[in-house]
């Protein structure tokens, strides 16, 4: 059985669910619960589960003594579990109320071929669980699910090396640490090429960051556990005194939450320079602060960081000084949760002197004359096929590059030319095929001197028909 159709047995539970007031969300986080039981024990891991509230001792239960030891259970993983299994289960509690339903999904798992699931990738297998649940618009969990054509070309980009510390400050659900812990590990052969202590340094500190949402870092972490990664995935606000904790990366990939600060006022630390309720611009000076000298990171962020005037005219010139903001990628639409969000990615170096660092940015149009993405025609990463020839192999952006001109899709703009414009960074030059062009319609004159001409003929047309009736 492939790792798909087991998702989908998964999945199709939850409609069962909905008659106990269990939303798509909730059900996700029991599964969590639930899956982690069951993989410790067919993964040889229950080591790190207390004896006596193991994968078995729950399956033995049933009816209301399921629930109840369900119940208690939950309790103690949050208390007295290892480390990871103490973070999953911190503060957890069920949403079943009916003894049945929790039987039914007990069971599910229990029946699942995992022999095949072991063998396609039990970290696959969740995350295809996450995907379904970001599809599922009821669910609200789409903010929390960057599509993954797009975090893998920008992983692919960016490249990630061994001994690098690699840090997203809005974890959601781990897409980001996740694929670029695989393309480290795909591209290093990690455990022929690599140390015990490099491969230590890999699963245990490499790749971390900071989820606002409880339920969302709970995900995070068993998603991480999964795919072999021990660090950090702190649960807290990276506006706040916390994210300055974070330490300095050398890449920093992320899709930071859209929208202001809830309450209104800027962020609650003391190190960025220009305060705002704007999330987007706070979370900018964030990353690129955060990065070491030569540090590189890919962002998604939405139009208004690149147009707002203000503390945004303020951030882009502080960024441009401090990095070289090499590329920005105009996204289609479409391709995130809420249809109607434009967005970009933004690819920048941190310079060594923190001084006129960007000399020019090249902007690459993803979204003139492109298809409107959704469920009938699916954003794959073949999409990104063009972008990623024209950006070129060099992750700091030096590939040499053609300039395409005003009928391209990728060109540069120079520093001077953005200043001109006020830092304003929103660009686009493409024509827009499906507006009307006015340029190709006749001159004013010409078309008064046609509506005459006609009027004329219709006024003869009528003193003519007046004769005849006269007649």
């Amino acid at each position: 059985m492939k790792t798909q159709d087991i998702v989908q047995k998964l999945w199709n539970l939850c409609h069962v669910l909905r008659d106990d007031g269990i939303t798509y969300l909730q059900y996700v986080t029991e599964l969590t619960y639930l899956l982690f039981l069951k993989m410790a024990k067919e993964t040889g891991a229950e080591k790190q589960v207390p004896a006596g509230y193991r994968w078995d001792d729950l399956a033995s239960k049933d009816g209301v003594e399921l629930l109840q030891f369900y119940k208690t259970l939950l309790v103690e993983l949050g208390g007295k579990g290892a480390g990871r299994v103490q973070a999953i289960y911190a503060n957890a509690n069920t949403s079943f109320r009916q003894p049945r339903n929790l039987r039914t999904v007990v069971e599910a798992i229990d029946a699942l071929d995992w022999y095949s699931a072991k063998a396609e990738g039990l970290g696959d297998l969740y995350e295809g669980l996450l995907e379904k649940n970001a599809e599922e618009t009821k669910s609200g969990a789409g903010q929390y699910f960057t599509p993954r054509p797009l975090i893998e070309c920008m992983v692919a980009l960016v490249k990630p090396q061994a001994g690098e510390l690699v840090q997203d400050p809005a974890v959601g659900t781990g897409g980001f640490l996740i694929n670029a812990h695989r393309y480290v590990y795909e591209h290093t052969n990690e455990h022929f090429d690599l140390s015990t202590k490099q491969q230590n340094f890999q699963r245990r500190e490499a790749f971390y960051g900071m989820e606002l949402v409880a339920d969302v870092q709970r995900l995070a972490l068993m998603n991480a556990m999964l795919h072999d990664i021990e660090s950090d995935i702190l649960l807290g606000d990276a506006l706040g005194p916390s994210g300055a904790k974070l330490p300095k990366a050398d890449v920093i990939l992320t899709n930071p939450p859209f929208g202001t600060k809830k309450g209104g006022g800027g962020p609650t630390r003391d190190d960025i320079t220009y305060p705002t309720s704007n999330k987007q611009l706070v979370f900018l000076q964030h990353i690129y602060r955060g990065l070491k000298p030569g540090g590189r990171a890919a962002v998604v962020l939405p139009d208004n960081v690149l147009f707002e005037d203000g503390v945004g005219q303020k951030v882009r010139a502080d960024l441009m000084e401090k990095c070289d903001l090499h590329t920005i990628l105009r996204l289609p639409t479409g391709i995130f949760y809420a249809q109607g969000v434009k967005t970009n990615v933004l690819f920048f170096t941190r310079g060594a002197k923190d001084k006129a660092s960007t000399k020019g940015v090249w902007f690459y149009d993803m979204r003139t004359n492109m298809p409107s993405f959704g469920k009938r025609t699916p954003f794959t990463r073949a999409h990104f096929a063009e972008f990623e020839k024209a950006f070129g192999e060099d992750p700091h952006g030096k590939s040499k590059r053609k300039d395409q001109g005003e009928a391209g899709r990728f060109r540069k703009f120079t520093r001077e030319e953005i200043a001109k414009r006020g830092e304003n960074l929103d660009i686009a030059w493409l024509k827009d095929d499906s507006v009307t062009d006015h340029a190709d319609l006749p001159e004013p004159d010409v078309i008064a001197a046609e509506i005459v001409a006609q009027l004329q003929t219709a006024l003869e047309e009528m003193q003519a028909l007046q004769e005849e009736l006269g007649a």
